[in-house]
């Protein structure tokens, strides 16, 4: 005679029938139905916050041209690019560029002089931007380098300098310096706009190296910084007195 189920019989076959039921949803419905529906719902949240700030962005069009005119009007007045359409030109205006910051940070070159400036030839040929160097060497005071260097990097077009080197120590090559300062020397770059001075850097690569004709100067000479009166010409390292 079968015995009648029990309470705890009963308890019992419930908790299997609930096992078995969680047991069939994790093995057949979850992954089948209930993930990609989960996945379904993020991706339709990601898209409508991906369309809500397409819309915040679409509002701000009129602003954002407005404020583009705005940054392309400042910058034609403050080109950053040098306005030559020649490198040679433009190597010329680095050296007049350099001259006047020079006069500025010392009148009558009582305290700064340029003792060299040469230009460099640009290695670079199929560079988008091509590039205009000088080969610096400066003996200033601290102060009056600290001010050149300020007026070259701060000024328009936009000029850098690199590979700066500075070594202290006292000379006096001409009575108009005070004997105390810095010996300086860096490279002063700027850049032509994108095809400027393209043929001009190239001719001196296709010229077939020889010595030029009686009578004729050589190509680089015409780069050549010209002899500025008050300004202290490239002097040769005996002349330098040292502590």
């Amino acid at each position: 005679m079968a015995m009648p189920p029990t309470r705890r019989d009963r308890w019992l076959a419930l908790g299997l029938l609930l096992a078995a039921l969680a047991l069939a949803y994790l093995l057949l419905v979850h992954p089948w139905f209930t993930r990609p529906l989960l996945d379904i719902n993020r991706d339709i949240a990601d898209t409508q916050e991906r369309e809500q700030r397409v819309d915040a962005q679409l509002q701000q069009r009129g602003q954002v041209q407005q404020r583009l005119q705005e940054v392309e009007a400042a910058l034609q007045g403050r080109p950053g690019f040098l306005r030559e359409p020649t490198a040679e030109s433009a190597a010329a205006a680095l050296s007049s560029r350099l001259q006047d910051a020079v006069a500025s940070a010392s009148p009558g070159n009582r305290s700064c002089t340029i003792s060299n400036r040469s230009p460099l030839t640009d290695t670079a040929r199929d560079a988008q931007f091509p590039r205009v160097a000088l080969q610096v060497r400066l003996r200033c005071g601290v102060p009056e380098m600290a001010a050149v260097l300020h007026t070259l990097e701060t000024g328009s077009p936009r000029l850098f300098v690199n590979n700066l080197n500075l070594l202290a120590q006292r000379f006096q090559a001409s009575p108009n310096e005070s004997g105390t300062g810095l010996d300086v020397s860096f490279e002063l770059v700027g850049y032509l706009k994108p095809g400027a001075g393209t043929e001009a850097i190239a001719a001196p690569a296709a010229a077939a190296p020889g010595p030029a004709p009686a009578g004729l100067e050589p190509v680089g000479s015409a780069m050549a910084a010209p002899t500025d009166p008050g300004v202290a010409q490239p002097v040769d390292e005996g002349t330098i007195i040292e502590d």
